[in-house]
């Protein structure tokens, strides 16, 4: 959530931010209506509650026509003083609920529109030309058959559409690529974490998971918990309800977990294949930092992701997603695209969001600098989302054979191959 000081001192940026999300820029004004009458309220109570405790010192001194006034006074009083701990009560639940449906601040770089509106940044690596080297590339379903390293029949037939089996090498690489992932991880000095997938309400709508992305996400009612999409939720909610002493920022942690999505929202879109499904693995990096480093921490987890991506030899992009395509966490998000050749573009393989200090409000989560007590900053930054991952490999590093070469860097965790070989026929 933002800090509502800032939303009384400047209400514009708030309408703005709200317009360039494409969302409900009247929510802004229903809350300040709401505050108001939270603060006004409250005052209300606290001149009734001083004047109830200063009536309830004179009624013991008195005496005769003059108590009995009093205490009809005092009776009146406590009523008065019932109504106006209901009002503000009242005032500041439906504050609360306006404040958490209010998405993070637009950072004010960010391009403003749609889905399609962003703008690339950077550009790394080339296409290969199939043509030239006198092949037509197959797609990773296809190279995965022909590898043994994909089964999304029998992943049907256990679990329904969008499920899938890794078998043999596919399931090897899924250990290459997340023990490598990890390395890197460590050795940037992040602290690796195997996190829970299932959390409760709380940490979920601390993050911002609950609003707009509640689609998507997994509930089960009969213990009123949530499947996590992402290890970005146990890892935010990690810290909540702490103090963090400045001199331990940053604090990084690495999670592998499971992520479970329903992808509500994709009928019909990616529906060949492991690149859209309802369950994946994926290393997830996150930071806690002071505010004012989140900006240069964001870099930094980019500069990470592009080291990996780099590492894997993929061709890829970075951009700057747009407004109306933002969680509602996030102040700014920058994805990193790898080439489909297949598909002919390129496709979200990582991401990485500043969410300032939106959720640390919202899961109270603080740091402690010298006698100041503040919110902190929170980041994300997906390192490797296996399956997609997966997609970029096979179709960027098939052999007109049907073989795909592994890249250096997986090497050492599959056991020094150099190339992923069909099975026999």
């Amino acid at each position: 959530m933002i800090d509502l000081r800032l939303l009384r001192e400047d209400p514009d940026r708030a309408r703005a931010s709200q317009r360039a999300r494409g969302e409900d820029v009247a929510l802004v004004d229903s809350l300040l209506s709401a505050d108001e009458r939270r603060r006004s309220s409250g005052v209300r109570f606290d001149e009734l509650r001083a004047e109830q405790k200063a009536l309830g010192k004179l009624i013991p001194k008195a005496t005769g026509d003059e108590k009995a006034e009093l205490l009809k006074k005092a009776s009146q009083l406590a009523a008065d003083v019932k109504t106006a701990d209901a009002e503000r009560d009242a005032a500041d639940a439906e504050t609360q609920e306006l404040l958490l449906r209010l998405g993070n601040l637009v950072h004010p770089e960010v391009p403003v529109g749609g889905e399609e509106d962003f703008v690339t940044l950077e550009t790394h690596g080339t296409h290969r030309d199939f043509g030239a080297e006198g092949f037509e590339p197959r797609d990773h379903l296809e190279l995965g058959q022909l590898l043994g390293a994909i089964d999304v029949e029998r992943g049907a037939k256990v679990s329904g559409s969008r499920f899938y089996f890794l078998t043999g090498v596919g399931a090897l690489l899924e250990l290459a690529l997340v023990n490598a992932a990890i390395a890197q991880a460590t050795a940037a000095g992040f602290t690796p974490m195997l996190t829970p997938a299932l959390v409760r309400p709380q940490s979920m709508a601390g993050t911002g998971f609950l609003g707009q992305a509640a689609q998507d996400v997994y509930h089960l009612d009969k213990d009123d918990l949530y499947l996590v999409g992402t290890s970005e939720v146990p890892l935010a909610a990690y810290h909540m309800d702490e103090i963090i002493d400045a001199d331990r920022l940053p604090l990084r942690y690495a999670g592998f977990s499971p992520c479970f999505r329903r992808e509500a929202g994709s009928h019909g879109k990616d529906t060949r294949g492991i690149f859209r499904v309802h369950q994946f693995d994926k290393v997830e990096m996150f930071s806690y930092v002071a505010p004012e480093d989140s900006r240069a921490e964001h870099q930094r987890l980019l500069e990470w992701e592009k080291q990996w991506l780099t590492s894997l030899e993929l061709p890829f992009r970075v951009i700057d997603v747009a407004s109306g395509d933002l969680g509602s966490s996030a102040a700014r998000k920058f994805d990193c695209e790898a080439w489909i050749p297949t598909q002919g573009k390129y496709r979200e393989l990582t991401s990485t969001s500043d969410c300032t200090e939106f959720q640390s409000r919202r899961l109270s989560i603080r740091v402690r600098d010298g006698k100041q007590v503040k919110p902190l900053a929170t980041l994300n930054g997906t390192l490797c989302a296996v399956p997609r991952t997966i997609v970029a490999l096979l179709e960027n590093h098939q052999q007109a054979d049907g073989s795909v070469r592994v890249p250096e860097v997986l090497r050492p965790y599959l056991g020094g191959r150099e190339v992923l070989e069909p099975l026999a026929k």
